[in-house]
């Protein structure tokens, strides 16, 4: 049985969805944030030394990082499913979407919500505005310009194909679903990218995506 110890409110959530994809059995051990700092709780420790999710066991083995898991699961249980053929252009794509996601797309991200988290943090007030300037000067020249050619290459790339990896729905949208959520949510992702908001409501609709939301419980992000 594959056990997928899930964090809410986090990038485990798309494992979820993957195994609903693929029809296959599975069990959730649920995990809670700190409330007030936000970290995974200690318990993850004991699953692997990093103490974050995702990470799944199955087999005696267990298995870390979004985008190892979902190759994983795909190599072993997929039959073909969900991955493009071996050598064609769109298996390239679809490789290059799964390391996208996190190398290239979540970054800036996580950078945004430092910064931010920043500004609303309470400090002594003669800090307050000398914290408020750097962060701002970060984010206007460094974070929300790289954002930006990131979400307009995103654009651009789905006006040539429904899907990231080309006309069929792959594993590389799951991979994908999670920065777009977030920059929907906390990085200016709205109507001016109309593309980019369609595949948030065509993940969204999708029945293995409802199904996934029902075992996982509350999941901020998954809003259009």
């Amino acid at each position: 049985m594959i056990t997928v110890h899930h964090l809410n409110n986090s990038r485990s959530q798309r494992v979820l969805w993957l195994l609903e994809e693929l029809g296959l059995p599975y069990e959730i051990k649920h995990y809670q944030r700190d409330a007030k700092t936000m970290l995974a709780p200690p318990e993850l420790v004991q699953v692997h030394p990093l103490g974050k999710s995702p990470v799944i066991t199955d087999d005696g083995t267990t298995i870390a990082e979004s985008g190892a898991i979902i190759e994983y699961l795909v190599e072993r249980y997929g039959n073909g499913r969900l991955v493009p053929p071996a050598g064609s252009p769109e298996k390239l794509r679809w490789r290059y979407w799964m390391h996208f996601a996190e190398g290239s797309a979540m970054p800036p991200l996580l950078m945004k919500l430092v910064f931010t988290t920043i500004e609303r943090t309470k400090m002594p007030f003669f800090v307050k505005p000398i914290a408020k300037a750097i962060s701002q000067k970060v984010q206007g020249t460094l974070v929300d310009p790289n954002l930006k050619r990131q979400l307009d290459f995103m654009e651009g790339e789905l006006g040539k194909s429904e899907w990231f990896a080309g006309p069929e729905f792959s594993a590389a949208d799951i991979q994908m679903s999670f920065p777009l959520e977030a920059a929907a949510q906390r990085a200016g992702l709205d109507a001016s990218r109309p593309k980019l908001m369609a595949f948030l409501k065509r993940i969204h609709a999708r029945p293995a995506y409802q199904r996934a939301l029902e075992r996982g419980g509350p999941y901020s992000f998954a809003n259009d």
